[in-house]
C-alpha cells in the first residue's frame, strides 16, 4: 500500500498521522523542525502549543468541551495525551505543554507505520494522498507552492502568544489561589491591583513600544486572540469586563473583589511556571518585562518566555475545500489545522482527525464516515465548507453551528448538554462503526 504524506506534525499533522497509521495505512510525516525553526516555536517536540496551554473548557455544557468529548470516544490521539499530561485549572483542560509535547511525539514516533523525516518541504507532492497541516506558520516556499496549487487569494490575521513566569518569583503577599466564584478547585494565582495601580498600568501598557510586525493592523487581529495592548486600546475600562475583571475573585485578606486581577494559569505539572493568561502581546520583550512588572505581585517576577505575535494564515476554505478537508480542484489534497479557518487547539485536532480517518478510508476502500451537523466534529467540516458563507473568518467550535434541538428546553446550561448528549449518540455509533 502506497504511503500518505503528511506535512506538519502540530496537533492537527500528528492526529492524522495517527489515525492513518492506527488504521493500518502507512504514512510519511514531514516536519520542518528542528532543521528550520520560527520565532513562535521553542521545541524539538511535535505537536508543540506555542501559544496558550489551556483545551479550553472540559464540560459538556461547552462547545469545546464538547468537541473533546468526542474525540476521546473516536481515539483521538491528541485528547488522549492531554488528559495523562493535564495540570490542575479548574473546569479547563490545561496541561504542562513540554509533557504533553513530548507524550505526543513519543507515541507518533514509535508506532510502526509512521515514518518521520525533518526538513522543510517546498512543495506538495505532485502525486499520491497528501494531508497538508502546516498551520499558521507554513514556510514561505510551501505557502508559495499552495497558492499555485489553489489560486486565488489567501487570507490572513495575527496571533499571539503570553509570556511565562516562575512561580517562585511571584509575590504572593500580593496574590492568592483561587478560581473565580469558587469554581473547581483553587488553581489559578491572582494578581490584584487597585485603581491607581490600574490606571498606570493602562497607561504604560497602551503607550508601550510594539514589536515590529510586517503588515500587522490592530483590525487583522482574531479576537480570540488578541494582544492585551491592542484590547486595552478599546477603551479604559475594556479590561475590566474581560482579561482582568475582578468578579468572583474576591482578596482574602479584605472579603472585597478587588478594582482589577490578573490571572496566572499553571503552566507544568511541576507547578512551577505560570503564564499570564489572556495576556498574549507582541510588545517589547524590554516593554513586556516593565509594563507586566507593574503589578504588585509580579514586581519581582521572573519571565522564561515572553509573548510572541505572528501571523496566521488560513484558507478561504467554503470556495476550496468539502466537508472532508479534501481539495475540490484536487482531491488527492486534503489540508486540516488552522490553516483550514478553525480556530483553536482543539478544533485544528479535530480537522487533522477527520482528515486523516477519511484519507484512511479511502486508501482502504471504505465508506467515508457522515459527521452530520448535530455533532461538533460535523459542525466545524460544515462551516468551513459552507459555500453560502461570504465573508469567511476563522471559528473557535460553539453551539450556534451546531444544529438546534428542535424543541425547547428551560436553561442555557441545561440546553447546551442536552445538544451534547444528543452528539454524543450519534458519535458513539460513527465510532463503532469506524471500530
Amino acid at each position: 500500500m502506497n504511503p500518505v504524506t503528511v506535512i506538519g506534525a502540530g496537533l492537527a499533522g500528528c492526529e492524522a498521522a495517527w489515525q492513518l497509521a492506527e488504521r493500518g495505512v502507512p504514512v510519511r510525516l514531514l516536519e520542518m523542525k528542528p532543521v528550520k525553526m520560527t520565532p513562535a516555536h521553542h521545541s524539538d517536540n511535535l505537536a508543540e502549543l506555542v501559544c496558550s496551554n489551556s483545551l479550553r473548557s472540559n464540560e459538556l455544557s461547552n462547545a469545546a468541551g464538547l468537541l473533546k468529548e468526542e474525540l476521546r470516544r473516536l481515539g483521538g490521539l491528541v485528547v488522549r495525551c492531554a488528559d495523562e499530561t493535564q495540570v490542575e485549572a479548574g473546569g479547563a483542560l490545561a496541561v504542562d505543554r513540554e509533557a504533553f509535547a513530548g507524550l505526543v511525539t513519543e507515541r507518533v514516533t514509535s508506532h510502526p507505520l509512521v515514518e518521520l523525516t525533518h526538513g522543510e518541504v517546498a512543495e506538495i507532492p505532485r502525486s499520491g494522498p497528501v494531508i497538508v497541516a502546516t498551520g499558521p506558520l507554513t514556510s514561505d516556499a510551501l505557502f508559495e507552492d499552495i497558492h499555485r496549487l489553489v489560486g486565488g487569494e489567501f487570507l490572513h490575521f495575527y496571533d499571539a502568544a503570553a509570556p511565562i513566569v516562575t512561580a517562585e518569583s511571584v509575590d504572593m503577599e500580593q496574590a492568592w489561589f483561587a478560581s473565580r466564584y469558587g469554581k473547581g478547585t483553587a488553581d489559578y494565582i491572582n494578581c490584584a491591583m487597585d485603581r491607581a495601580q490600574f490606571d498606570a498600568f493602562w497607561e504604560a501598557l497602551t503607550s508601550a513600544e510594539q514589536a515590529e510586525v510586517h503588515g500587522f493592523e490592530d483590525k487583522l487581529v482574531f479576537e480570540g486572540c488578541m494582544p492585551i495592548e491592542v484590547n486595552a486600546r478599546r477603551g479604559h475600562d475594556t479590561l475590566l469586563y474581560g482579561i482582568l475583571k475582578p468578579i468572583g475573585l474576591p482578596d482574602p485578606k479584605t472579603g472585597k473583589d478587588p478594582y482589577a486581577v490578573l490571572q496566572l494559569r499553571r503552566d507544568n505539572a511541576q507547578g512551577s511556571l505560570y503564564n499570564l493568561v489572556g495576556c498574549q502581546t507582541h510588545l517589547k520583550f524590554g516593554e513586556q518585562k516593565r509594563v507586566f512588572s507593574m503589578i504588585p505581585a509580579l514586581r519581582d517576577a521572573e519571565f522564561v518566555r515572553y509573548g510572541v505575535m505572528h501571523r496566521n494564515t488560513f484558507l478561504d476554505s467554503p470556495r476550496l475545500l468539502d466537508s472532508t478537508y479534501a481539495l475540490k480542484s484536487d482531491p488527492r489534497v486534503r489540508f486540516a489545522g488552522q490553516m483550514t479557518g478553525v480556530e483553536g487547539y482543539v478544533e485544528s485536532n479535530a480537522s487533522g482527525y477527520l482528515a486523516g480517518v477519511c484519507a484512511a478510508c479511502e486508501a482502504l476502500g471504505r465508506p467515508l464516515p457522515t459527521f452530520p451537523t448535530t455533532t461538533a466534529v460535523g459542525a466545524l467540516a460544515a462551516y468551513i465548507s459552507n459555500q453560502t458563507v461570504t465573508k469567511f473568518q476563522p471559528m473557535n467550535i460553539n453551539f450556534g453551528i451546531i444544529d438546534p434541538l428542535g424543541y425547547r428546553v428551560r436553561g442555557k446550561r441545561e440546553k447546551n448538554q442536552a445538544i451534547s448528549a444528543r452528539a454524543l449518540e450519534v458519535v458513539d455509533s460513527i465510532a463503532k462503526e469506524l471500530a
